[in-house]
């Protein structure tokens, strides 16, 4: 459920108000900052592109939960702010990189890694995230503004199909969500996640083994196209890919499958048969 219109509004006003205003109101207190042991971040206060907010912890380990976050993932936090979903999903096992453009809460966020015995399984950097290669990622979380979200949509949609993304609050516009979730304890506001997982682009035709052709069109991680076999153009339905993961049904069959290596290969009806498709010449 994205959030309604009036309140988008009134966020993004805020935003726009508080960004503009202090950022050269107090650049004594910025210099020293990022060398004080006991600075403590304001939330409202700005940033180059939002203001930071922080997210409440029961959100962070949703967010993680709904990434389905595992020891061996990289994780990128794009605009890591004081750096808890980072270090939370180091204390889960995983590798994590915080990219923020506030230098003094990337020094809070590796003080705080070292006090909670995860620096070694962390980074922060002070880097603005539209100049900053994160292709590595296997999970992406960010917590930004609508248009900032838009901005990285093909950024995101490029990278390795499988890369979960978890965004807190706000969404990708057409690209729907594979899910949606909000918490409802021990949190005020902000309490909603979305996630998607990039998909493998297969837009195109295809020839199965046994002489049908398969055509697709793709839009984000939605299909629709038709399978042609012997004189029958039947329709494609129920189609979609998730990371490398296709369905669909054509002419009263289910196919299940998967993408690699540009090829398609699965089963028919739950494993009655098996199929596979190549790129069609030409």
């Amino acid at each position: 459920m994205t959030l309604k219109r009036t309140a988008l509004v009134a966020t993004l006003a805020l935003c726009t108000a508080i960004a503009a205003a202090p950022a050269r109101a107090q650049p004594a207190a910025a210099a020293s900052a990022a060398n004080d042991p006991g600075y403590v971040p304001s939330a409202g206060q700005a940033g180059k592109d939002v203001i930071w907010l922080p997210t409440s912890q029961s959100l962070v380990d949703r967010m993680l939960e709904m990434a389905e976050l595992k020891p061996d993932d990289h994780l990128v936090d794009l605009g890591s702010g004081d750096g808890r979903l980072v270090i939370t999903a180091a204390k889960r096992g995983a590798t994590a990189r915080g990219i923020e453009y506030n230098p003094d809460l990337v020094a809070l966020s590796i003080r705080t890694a070292a006090a909670e015995g995860v620096a070694a399984r962390t980074h922060f950097e002070k880097a603005d995230l539209f100049e900053s290669d994160f292709s590595n990622a296997t999970v992406v979380t960010m917590f930004l503004l609508p248009e900032l979200n838009l901005r990285l949509r093909p950024i995101l949609l490029a990278m390795k199909p499988g890369t979960r993304i978890v965004s807190n609050s706000f969404d990708m516009d057409e690209w729907s969500p594979d899910a949606t979730e909000e918490v409802t304890s021990d949190c005020s506001t902000y309490c909603q996640a979305y996630r998607w997982t990039v998909p493998a682009q297969v837009a195109g035709n295809w020839r199965l083994g046994d002489g049908a052709e398969l055509a697709l069109q793709q839009r984000f991680q939605m299909l629709e196209g038709t399978l042609r076999r012997g004189g029958q153009l039947l329709p494609v339905s129920e189609a979609r890919m998730h990371g490398t993961q296709i369905r669909f049904t054509a002419g009263g069959e289910s196919y299940t499958g998967q993408w690699s290596e540009r090829q398609l290969q699965g089963t028919v009806n739950g494993g009655a048969r098996a199929w596979r498709a190549v790129p069609a010449p030409g």
